[in-house]
């Protein structure tokens, strides 16, 4: 809560006990995809059982006490996306991540929703092989988003978010009335071997360049009630002035958004500027990769309620805008719960 208004967190990734990911180990070792054990009435790989993945969510939720939380929207680990993998083993996994963000959920519906993992070719024709598991996430599990990955095979050869491979999926999104999130994933450019945890490199990379092709593109003009959420503040700020022509001369308002999962307090400032308190939604991916201590604070740095509720370049109402009502106005499911 802040200031007894719920806070809403739009970014945000399962939990699970770390044997469950054997299920992946299993099939890229025997080259075979095989049936999600989520929901059978046996133990999913590595003997994992119900009780363990309860324990994880519940150690999420608790996370999430502890940073002021209240819900919060989750996808899958994009680092463990791996759309470069053997094309025929790629919907057994995203089916198994699906149904574990939907376990999770469903363990705690008052904290969780769920947002879906596509099983996203880049060499595909278009997106249109992605539209059942879609439905599926929707329509069985009722989740709240989906995620997509502007690069999914990491080699920088998936068509740029303008262009028609897009399409079928922006359709269908608008269609359900969803939101987009888009997070980068897993960068294979051996250039960055020498950067460890070199896919935070890629999320930079590719979010900036999806906000910059969604925004000179016409993609919003085709598809008028698409909503973007551009992760990690979009990747990368502009570096000109909003007047200058390199910037799309647009009103992207009511279509592209970003959420405040930056941890450095100077970028963070610096982004809330730039994009606008109105296109800013709340996001912490808490827990994930802000768990380093801030040595002023003692508290991790994606301990962000009382970072943004500090800003005094934001008033009361920017900041409940950002926690609270943004997202609300974004992610229609957590309109009902806000």
């Amino acid at each position: 809560m802040y200031h007894n208004v719920p806070v809403l967190d739009v970014h945000g990734h399962v939990s699970v006990p770390f044997a469950a990911n054997s299920f992946l180990t299993l099939m890229m070792s025997s080259n075979t995809p095989m049936p999600s054990p989520i929901g059978q009435d046996r133990a999913g790989p590595a003997g994992v059982t119900t009780e363990e993945f309860h324990a994880a969510a519940l150690g999420h939720a608790r996370y999430m006490d502890e940073r002021n939380i209240d819900v919060q929207i989750i996808g899958p680990r994009p680092f463990l996306v791996l759309g470069w993998m053997e094309p025929h083993l790629l919907p057994a996994w995203t089916r198994y991540v699906n149904d574990m963000i939907s376990q999770q959920c469903a363990m705690f519906p008052d904290r969780f929703l769920g947002a879906a993992m596509l099983p996203q070719l880049s060499d595909a024709p278009d997106l249109a092989h992605c539209l059942p598991e879609l439905n599926r996430c929707v329509t069985e599990y009722g989740f709240a988003a989906v995620y997509a990955s502007p690069d999914p095979g990491g080699r920088r050869t998936t068509p740029g978010m303008h262009e028609p491979y897009w399409f079928p999926l922006y359709a269908r999104v608008q269609e359900l009335g969803i939101p987009l999130i888009v997070h980068g994933t897993n960068s294979l450019d051996p250039r960055f071997r020498v950067v460890p945890h070199n896919y935070q490199l890629g999320f930079l990379t590719e979010q900036y360049l999806a906000g910059q092709f969604l925004s000179h593109g016409d993609v919003f003009d085709r598809f008028p009630e698409l909503k973007v959420i551009i992760c990690h503040c979009g990747g990368a700020l502009d570096r000109f002035i909003p007047t200058d022509h390199h910037i799309a001369q647009k009103d992207l308002s009511g279509n592209l958004f970003y959420d405040t999962c930056g941890y450095d307090l100077n970028f963070l400032e610096a982004a809330i500027k730039q994009r606008g308190v109105p296109r800013m939604l709340f996001g912490t991916e808490a827990p994930g990769s802000g768990r380093a201590v801030r040595p002023e604070t003692g508290r991790t740095s994606d301990d962000l309620v009382p970072v943004i509720g500090s800003f005094d370049f934001l008033t009361e109402e920017d900041k409940i805008k950002i926690f609270n009502e943004n997202p609300a106005r974004v992610v229609p499911a957590l309109a009902k719960i806000r």
